[in-house]
């Protein structure tokens, strides 16, 4: 049996782990706060005092914390504590450079470093049903694809070390743009008097369908915000590392860039923490500064003029 540990209990950290118990894999977890742990020591967790403790008895580590920083700084402890022949597998969404460097580091210790970000939510991680995507040795990937299936309905090999994060930066850009189009759809149904908590079932099944609008829909149309489910913070992360991505590349995403425009705008206004399914008030909040126009659009002299 693979003895596994792991490291951020937050909200898709704790239903993964609670996967992995219920699927009796001998588990560890540390966390920075130590109190997000005690639901899983209720269910037969042990809980490690440190890092270090935590490497010294496990086969495969699993991080899942909130960015390329935290991950780093996980990893300065981490990684002169590995064996030769152990796994760590980030599901974070980390930079694709900031995860090459770390597999290079972990290699010098004889151990393996696999990207494995996931999509799907809280509720794919409740349900098992999450999307991987894996970066790394294919070996490897291919020797913990069942350990991994616990936790998700499908592991995709994307190939070398950080093409996982890679192909979790093109994921991100869908999503996040899908969000912030159903936001301007509600916003815009309820103001032409629809009801716009019908959208989503509505357009199930149809070209317009997406997991996005049917956990947000409905939600936006309601004003339902205080269950968060993931976080403003984090798709404006991920678009930021699509544009250095994209710089990087010379590729053009001009959807993307437009979009992390409009999340800085969102997050700036104390959203940084609150559901996505908030975006719905950032035009509504445009749609009554048009009010305060009386509706009408000024055309701006050219400066050519």
């Amino acid at each position: 049996m693979t003895n596994v540990g792991f490291i951020g209990i937050g909200l898709m950290g704790l239903p993964m782990c609670k996967r992995l118990l219920s699927a009796s894999v001998p588990l560890s977890v540390w966390n920075r706060t130590p109190e997000k742990c005690q639901p899983l020591l209720d269910l037969g967790a042990q809980c490690a005092q440190s890092i270090e403790s935590l490497v010294q008895n496990v086969d495969v580590v699993m991080l899942c914390v909130s960015n390329t920083q935290a991950v780093q700084t996980v990893a300065k402890t981490l990684l002169p504590y590995l064996k030769p022949g152990q796994v760590i597998v980030d599901f974070s969404s980390i930079s694709p450079d900031a995860t090459q460097s770390l597999a290079q580091e972990t290699a010098k210790m004889g151990a393996q470093w696999i990207d494995c970000p996931v999509s799907g939510g809280v509720a794919g991680a409740q349900a098992g049903t999450l999307a991987m995507m894996a970066g790394g040795d294919a070996q490897t990937v291919s020797s913990i694809e069942p350990l991994l299936l616990n936790l998700g309905q499908r592991l995709t090999y994307m190939g070398e070390s950080g093409s996982g994060q890679t192909t979790k930066i093109c994921n991100q850009m869908i999503v996040s743009c899908n969000v912030l189009v159903i936001a301007e759809v509600m916003a815009m149904a309820k103001r032409a008097g629809v009801d716009a908590s019908k959208i989503p079932t509505a357009l199930t099944g149809g070209f317009a369908d997406s997991t996005p609008l049917q956990l947000t829909g409905t939600r936006m149309a309601t004003q339902d915000f205080d269950d968060i489910k993931w976080h403003v913070k984090t798709l404006l992360k991920d678009l930021d590392m699509a544009g250095d991505l994209s710089k990087a590349l010379g590729s053009a995403t001009p959807m993307a860039g437009l979009g992390a425009q409009l999340m800085r705008q969102h997050a700036s206004h104390g959203f940084a923490e609150q559901d996505p399914a908030t975006l719905v008030t950032l035009y509504e909040a445009m749609l009554n500064s048009n009010d305060g126009q009386n509706g009408e659009i000024h055309e701006q002299e050219s400066p050519c003029d």
